[in-house]
């Protein structure tokens, strides 16, 4: 792999990286920079997260990866599962709204052995030099997006057609740009697929349209498991059988005309 490609290849997994960070702990874009301006460990902007998540800010200053590998060391030291220590809830008393995320999950980036990653390991990953942890590598590959895009259409409409079901759907989902809800109700109605980087960036908001339908919980159906599902109902798809094989339509179609009164 030339330079470049290495370079393309580790923006593109740094922005999964931090995009899946956030979506486990269930994080605004607020959380991160305020921890570091509160504990002085260095600065992050709203800006630059926001680019590093969408893979457009091709050279951050290494000021960025010291705050970041900061702010993860901390919370790999005070934070985790059961939230803040009491040593840094005190720091973070006058701070309500950041305590509070932080009580609701502080989870930092481990790598595959356990160790939480630096200022140095969250570099190398931005450059192609090193994998991110395997429990945090959520991209999707582009021969498999058509295959979750129908899992998911499937899934949605919960098998009905999507005549049955659009304005409910249409009413749940929440993003408002008319691109996006025009390519939303393609892919529900079958007739065009999502793209792999389409699909990564609409997995947030699939998820809350699961929620406001009642189906699931944002936060008891995380991204990862989000994607699993649909992993597996694309595979089954794929079996002998398992409803993907186009010569079944045929029999498919007779045994429909076959319950028509005659």
């Amino acid at each position: 792999m030339q330079y470049r490609d290495e370079l393309e290849a580790g923006r593109d997994a740094f922005g999964h990286l931090i995009r899946v960070w956030h979506e486990r702990n269930g994080w605004s874009q607020r959380v991160l920079p305020a921890l570091a301006e509160r504990l002085e460990l260095g600065r992050v902007h709203n800006s630059q997260l926001s680019n590093l998540r969408n893979r457009k800010l091709a050279s951050p200053g290494p000021e960025l990866f010291v705050a970041l590998g900061r702010i993860n060391q901390m919370l790999a030291q005070e934070g985790g599962v059961e939230g803040p220590s009491p040593q840094l809830a005190g720091q973070l008393a006058d701070q309500p709204e950041l305590l509070s995320a932080l009580q609701v999950s502080a989870l930092p980036l481990l790598a595959d052995n356990g160790q939480p990653l630096g200022p140095a390991q969250l570099f190398e990953i931005f450059v192609g030099l090193r994998q991110p942890p395997s429990a945090f590598d959520l991209r999707i590959a582009e021969a498999e997006a058509a295959g979750l895009s129908a899992a998911l259409a499937e899934l949605f409409t919960a098998g009905r057609p999507w005549r049955s079901c659009r304005d409910q759907l249409l009413e749940a989902y929440p993003a408002e740009k008319r691109q996006r809800r025009e390519r939303f109700a393609e892919v529900m109605a079958g007739q065009r697929d999502y793209t792999a980087a389409e699909l990564d960036g609409e997995l947030a908001d699939l998820r809350r349209t699961l929620a406001v339908l009642g189906a699931a919980d944002e936060q008891a159906l995380s991204a990862d498991q989000f994607l699993e599902l649909l992993r597996q109902k694309a595979r089954q798809h794929q079996r002998p059988g398992g409803g993907g094989d186009r010569d079944d339509l045929g029999e498919a179609i007779r045994r429909e005309l076959g319950r028509q009164p005659g």
